[in-house]
């Protein structure tokens, strides 16, 4: 085999294992049916860190999210409605549901907590 042969099927390899990694996004399906008891699980504590308004934005320290196989992070997230942001502020501590939408994590349900 020929240095080249050899670079051309490890790049292969590589493509067919990166291909295959990317097929299995399953835990990743924003439209999967779920147990109710899965449903109540997907509610993450947090803790607001930013808002922005005019993007519809909110940045959440949170702890893990293991419908994503997230663990704990600060991240922006999109939210389905600004009307959502309206009432919080930085250090309010709040549980939240995010789903992927349109290629991007929302969160589709948020409360404060107390």
């Amino acid at each position: 085999m020929t240095r080249n042969s050899i670079l051309i099927a490890v790049a292969i390899f590589g493509a067919a294992l990166a291909f295959q990694a990317g097929a299995d996004d399953s835990h990743h399906a924003a439209s999967e049916a779920k147990p109710a008891a899965a449903a109540s699980a997907a509610w993450t504590a947090g803790e607001v860190r930013a808002i922005d308004m005019a993007t519809g934005k909110i940045t959440i320290k949170h702890g893990a999210m293991p419908k994503f196989d997230m663990p704990p992070m600060t991240m922006a997230y999109r939210v389905k409605d600004k009307a959502m942001l309206e009432h919080l502020k930085p250090g309010d501590r709040i549980r939240f549901d995010a789903d992927g939408v349109g290629g991007e994590f929302t969160v589709l349900r948020l409360e404060k907590v107390k």
